[in-house]
């Protein structure tokens, strides 16, 4: 069986948040909405469709939303996470799934998993690139992933389209999502690509919880340009899971690039 002691960490990167025990402990309940079949379902499907026979890599690999059912078709799955309480979660979950504790923009893969350029497919979803917060641990993520790709694998990012169209004169926030029991919305600094999600949460003795991550913003063009310079080539862009045309009007995207197969 697999040591599941996580392995040591470096300590925490200036450019990225940190999510504590308190926060990996309720991570799953507070983002239950992601889990739904109709959310989770397409992306597992599209991802194993995209590794093929090789084994993957996630980065921001978290609790296991997509990485748990990935292993469960019988993908080789390895991650790598900051947060040490994310991955305890994680293992609560799933007893040998190797992730290596770390900042996805450097850290290598796990030792006890495939050997770095073995990687059929490496990916971040659900917009965690953003947490990455500068453009230069952003770079550098796509180079770490290119590395860990064999030749003809394929880099996936998932990834929303700031909402600053939706912007009227003088705001600087818009909302994300609105429900009962939820309230969130994006603050945004246009000349910096630097966010904030703000999260009201209302619990069940009726207080509302405070919550809020901040991130970076990037456009699918800075993406393409982060790519080439990771030697990778753009092969599709979709609006959603379901291969959706990307378009104008897109609030989010799926973007693939391709290490070359003549690439070492």
């Amino acid at each position: 069986m697999t040591d599941q002691t996580p392995q040591a960490s470096t300590e925490i990167p200036d450019h990225s948040d940190y999510w504590d025990a308190e926060s990996a402990e309720r991570y799953d309940e507070a983002s239950a909405f992601m889990f739904e079949p109709d959310v989770l379902d397409p992306a597992v499907e599209r991802l194993a469709e995209l590794a093929g026979d090789g084994p993957v890599l996630e980065l921001a690999i978290g609790t296991g939303r997509v990485a748990i059912p990935l292993a469960e078709r019988g993908i080789e799955v390895a991650g790598i996470e900051l947060s040490a309480p994310m991955v305890e979660v994680l293992h609560r979950k799933r007893l040998g799934l190797p992730v290596r504790i770390g900042d996805m923009a450097t850290a290598e893969a796990p030792d006890d998993g495939p050997a770095i350029g073995a990687f059929s497919l490496v990916f971040v979803v659900w917009n965690s690139l953003g947490n990455l917060r500068t453009q230069d641990a952003q770079v550098a993520c796509f180079a770490n992933a290119a590395r860990h790709l064999a030749p003809g694998g394929r880099f996936v990012v998932e990834l929303w389209i700031p909402g600053i169209r939706r912007f009227p004169p003088g705001q600087d926030a818009v909302p994300f999502h609105v429900g009962e029991q939820h309230v969130g919305f994006d603050t945004y600094d246009m000349t910096t690509q630097q966010g904030t999600s703000h999260h009201y949460t209302r619990q069940p003795d009726g207080t509302v919880r405070y919550g809020s991550s901040n991130f970076r913003y990037a456009w699918p063009g800075e993406l393409d340009l982060m790519a080439r310079l990771a030697g990778l080539d753009l092969e599709g862009r979709w609006a959603d899971w379901h291969r959706a045309p990307f378009t104008n009007d897109s609030e989010s995207q799926v973007s693939v690039w391709r290490k070359p197969s003549g690439a070492r």
